[in-house]
């Protein structure tokens, strides 16, 4: 588990007040619960982890944007932490009352609290079960997130990659899985998050349309759609001068021009071989008729 680290503005509060002491307790005890996730100590920090929204509840304004950035941490926090001890429904609950307050958030900041919007997205397609739950949170959070790219920093590139990352592997391991259509949505899903980021193609996006056309290949009336697929995306290979995805769309072309080539006779070979069965079957089957 890596922890989310949310920049606070303590400087604004004075250094003998109760909310600086408040701050300062409730950050004392997330430093410890890492320290305990780290040795896989799980129910000791949860334990710290609610003892610092314990603490929290004291501070007297929780409409104060700093409250609520560490909110946001150790509702990061929680939910890994559930996580991990395959509490999967309250690590659920976590991640919804998460995306509640990174809404208001995001529309009070966009460009402080962007990226740990983005990792939200991330942390959602890792624990949600539900494949359809976590597409559709995701495209539910895009509305949020449209406005990120119009001024991308480092810290919303940086998240991305993870989110894209993350998209990409759900989709390997759903494709290996034999769950292809599912797998495709989440390719997708990877492809567009990257496009954004960068806004134009490069070499991974290029080599996740090709892994997205592979797992298309393996069902057999999608085979059209994966080779203009291919085919779409070979000049994009051609101009970033990558040989290796260059060979790797040809030969997967290939391969689906050899399958369309063969499936007829491949239908009639197939019939050939039933017919003296089905013959045999009527033999049978006449005198009882007659």
């Amino acid at each position: 588990m890596t922890q989310v680290d949310i920049p606070l503005d303590l400087k604004k509060f004075d250094k003998n007040s109760k909310e600086l002491e408040i701050f300062n307790e409730a950050l004392a005890a997330r430093a410890t619960a890492f320290e305990m996730t780290v040795e896989e100590r799980y129910i000791d920090a949860i334990e710290r982890t609610v003892s610092a929204l314990k603490t929290m509840r004291e501070f007297p304004d929780f409409d104060d944007r700093e409250f609520r950035s560490l909110l946001v941490a150790l509702l990061f926090d929680l939910a890994e932490i559930h996580f991990a001890l395959k509490d999967y429904k309250q690590s659920e609950k976590e991640l919804e009352t998460l995306f509640k307050v990174l809404e208001t958030l995001l529309k009070e900041d966009s460009d402080r609290f962007g990226r740990f919007h983005i990792l939200a997205m991330e942390l959602s397609t890792r624990i949600l079960r539900s494949r359809k739950k976590a597409l559709d949170m995701l495209v539910k959070q895009q509305i949020n997130t449209g406005q990120l790219y119009e001024k991308v920093n480092s810290g919303v590139v940086a998240a991305t990659d993870k989110l894209v990352d993350s998209l990409r592997k759900t989709g390997q391991l759903l494709s290996s899985a034999g769950d292809y259509r599912a797998a495709m949505k989440f390719f997708a899903e990877a492809i567009k998050f990257s496009k954004r980021r960068t806004g134009r193609v490069t070499r991974k996006e290029v080599t996740m349309t090709i892994e997205m056309a592979e797992t298309m290949m393996r069902i057999k009336q999608m085979r059209p759609r994966a080779k203009r697929l291919l085919e779409a995306v070979l000049p994009h290979a051609i101009a970033l001068e990558t040989i290796e995805l260059e060979e790797n769309i040809l030969a997967l072309l290939e391969m689906v021009n050899a399958d369309e080539g063969r499936e007829p006779r491949w239908k009639a070979f197939m019939h050939k071989l039933s017919l003296p069965s089905r013959k045999k079957t009527e033999e049978k089957t006449q005198p009882e008729n007659q």
